[in-house]
């Protein structure tokens, strides 16, 4: 992996994003924003998942009112999403945003935009800019290639915020083609100092919008490119923050976390491996202490697995084997195998919190 890009660091609520700060994954509430009670509860849902930074929609007055509501409750950075309306940028400021995604040439008159620029510049709000494939003009430097064409138009909307002495930026440049994005970023990368905000745009379902979004996002964090990820997927976003930890984790760099190995089944299973590996992943939502758990279907792979984790269960004859810290511990109902790796679970993250407590006292 290469050595990673050094950015300048800019500060979201509470969460540093460039500079040498950990990478933070985001993602992007899917209720209508003037639903306060919807909106706050998906924050919250995002939060508890593990997501670093939460962005909004501000499509209008109503839902720029309704973001001071959700800001209230929120226990993570929001960042207002808005095109076009400088005065909805303001409103989103004054209503508690933590950042903008705002597009500097939507905003057509200079003096609209100089006060937004000027609020968010008093009250130390980052601007993301945000070069969308999609939304590139037909006619921007027709003829150059693509990713050529997104790394200039985004540059020049940087250039417009350092004129007006503006420098707590970060840049997007996001396609549908994994290629085009990779080549853009990389182009980037090499002109301007500030974070880069990772993701492919448009990647689709879950089914493909997964395996795109890891390729791309992959691909630039082994570079040593990127500062902060979002997955984008159409679907429940609690999936694009399991997707984006995942992708981080795999390339070792987020912070140890709850890891489910499962395998993937064949005509020698007895046990609901899909089943059982799903409801433990939604329960270890909620746990924060490091941990390998193993759900597999057979004796086959089952036990050499199960060893190399902290907790796991084979499949067997009507029953599953139960294994603690690598040994076998005792073999319970196939219909207890649910409850018996919970309980696992359970006596597992209780030792690892008393022990790190107790080597807190010592401290």
């Amino acid at each position: 992996m290469n050595a990673r890009r050094r950015s300048v660091a800019v500060r979201i609520g509470a969460v540093i994003v460039g500079g040498d700060a950990p990478i933070a994954v985001q993602s992007m509430t899917k209720t209508d924003t003037r639903d306060v009670s919807a909106t706050s509860a998906q924050v919250q849902a995002l939060a508890r998942a593990g997501c670093d930074i939460v962005r909004l929609a501000v499509p209008d007055m109503e839902a720029a009112t309704a973001f001071a509501a959700i800001r209230a409750t929120s226990s993570v950075p929001l960042v207002a999403d808005i095109h076009f309306d400088h005065r909805l940028a303001l409103a989103a400021i004054d209503a508690g945003a933590d950042g903008l995604r705002l597009n500097p040439g939507n905003i057509r008159r200079r003096e609209h935009l100089e006060k937004v620029v000027a609020r968010a510049k008093e009250r130390e709000i980052p601007i993301r800019i945000g070069v969308n494939g999609g939304s590139l003009p037909v006619d921007y430097r027709a003829g150059e290639p693509f990713a050529a064409r997104m790394v200039a138009l985004g540059e020049e909307q940087v250039r417009v915020l350092e004129a007006m002495d503006f420098g707590l930026i970060k840049v997007s440049l996001k396609a549908s083609d994994v290629l085009t994005t990779v080549k853009a970023y990389s182009l980037m990368a090499r002109r301007i100092p500030y974070p880069l905000h990772l993701g492919v745009t448009e990647a689709g379902p879950p089914s493909t919008g997964v395996v795109r979004s890891a390729l791309g996002i992959g691909i630039l964090l082994h570079m040593g490119i990127g500062d902060t990820i979002r997955v984008s997927l159409s679907g429940d976003p609690l999936l694009e923050v399991d997707a984006g930890r995942e992708i981080l984790r795999s390339l070792a760099m987020a912070s140890p976390m709850p890891n489910v190995i499962s395998c993937p089944t064949c005509g020698r299973t007895t046990l609901d491996v899909p089943g059982i590996a799903s409801r433990v992943s939604e329960y270890l939502r909620g746990v924060d202490v490091p941990l390998t758990i193993a759900v597999m279907g057979c004796v086959v792979n089952g036990p050499g697995e199960c060893r190399t984790a902290d907790a796991g269960i084979a499949g067997g004859d009507d029953k599953v084997l139960v294994y603690r810290a690598g040994e076998f511990a005792y073999s319970a109902p196939s219909d207890q195998a649910y409850e018996a790796i919970i309980q696992e679970i359970d006596l597992l993250t209780a030792a690892r919190k008393a022990a790190s407590g107790s080597r807190d006292e010592v401290k």
